[in-house]
């Protein structure tokens, strides 16, 4: 039995915890004296506190024996479990370090096939060398998408910076991409210079990660009176510039995927015809997991991989 929690004797909610730390250093020192030098008390102190664990245990704890003074064997049974029960109780308040090489957990993200192509191949590499014990899970988008985070099935996702946040997340800015124009190389219309009307001229291939419709680029159109003639919708980047490569459609989505594909896909790229084409990318997560320290750590080497990818690509 372990005396100090013993249920039925003590009532914990009266308990003072201030004389967990006289209470061990008594027993491990078995002097009056040297325990208060260990716990910053005076002795009277100590001797004021030695004398309340006595009232608390209905226990002398400490008797004088032929060489000073000894544990009774109630306190010989509290000093075998109070030593690692107080270390467990130093855990509730200061977590022991983080160390990245010994953490073992799966980490989910919500994430295209864009984020799985560019971040993704660095981010792994990276991870294999300094937390070798992460599993990585990459899902696909979807209406739940929310609700999975809030319940804790997703960790993060990946979002640009002028996506609103739900309710409890926060965001991490990750690196600057930014809208091109994508075409095959011998299109009709590759040498043209490019303005708004023309989008209603010519089929799309769009992205919808959602499936919800909405899209930033045709709400710009729609102000200008232009609709676009979709040829085909797809959650996949790859997919659509292997369209894009085999027909007179075209697709506007990220220059750094496209310009990593633009010699195997034998594509050409536009700015497109809007005012700000620019790209900012965020990694979202809940906000009670930035207490985390690996969730912390990870969402930093996720931005270190996507600095060091989205330079490359710019550098191209």
């Amino acid at each position: 039995m372990v005396y100090i929690f013993i249920m039925h004797e003590v009532n914990l909610n009266g308990l003072d915890l201030n004389l967990l730390p006289p209470l061990e250093a008594l027993l491990r020192r078995r002097n009056v004296t040297l325990a208060a030098a260990d716990t910053g008390m005076s002795q009277p102190a100590m001797s004021r506190a030695l004398g309340r664990l006595r009232t608390i245990f209905d226990d002398p704890l400490l008797l004088r024996g032929a060489k000073g003074l000894v544990l009774t064997p109630k306190a010989l049974e509290i000093s075998i479990t109070l030593r690692p029960a107080l270390e467990q109780l130093k855990l509730v308040f200061h977590a022991p370090d983080f160390d990245p090489k010994t953490a073992q957990r799966t980490i989910r993200f919500a994430s295209s096939d864009l984020h799985n192509t560019l971040i993704f191949p660095t981010l792994l590499r990276n991870l294999s060398d300094q937390a070798p014990g992460l599993d990585i899970s990459c899902e696909p988008y979807g209406p739940d998408l929310i609700s999975r985070m809030a319940g804790g099935d997703i960790d993060f996702a990946f979002a640009l910076e002028t996506s609103p946040l739900p309710t409890g997340a926060q965001s991490l800015y990750l690196a600057q991409d930014e809208l091109a124009l994508v075409m095959r190389r011998n299109h009709p219309l590759a040498t043209h210079d490019w303005t708004l009307s023309d989008y209603g001229e010519v089929p799309h291939i769009l992205i919808r990660l959602l499936n919800d419709g909405v899209n930033d680029l045709d709400a710009l159109l729609a102000v200008q009176g232009i609709k676009r003639r979709t040829l085909w919708s797809t959650p996949h980047f790859l997919a659509a510039l292997a369209a894009v490569s085999a027909t007179d459609a075209v697709t506007t989505l990220s220059r750094a995927l496209a310009t990593r594909f633009a010699d195997q896909f034998d594509l050409i790229l536009h700015r497109p015809p809007i005012d700000n084409p620019s790209l900012g990318n965020v990694l979202v997560m809940a906000k009670a997991r930035d207490h985390d320290p690996l969730m912390a750590w990870v969402a930093d080497q996720v931005k270190r991989a996507a600095i060091e990818v989205y330079a490359v690509s710019g550098r191209r």
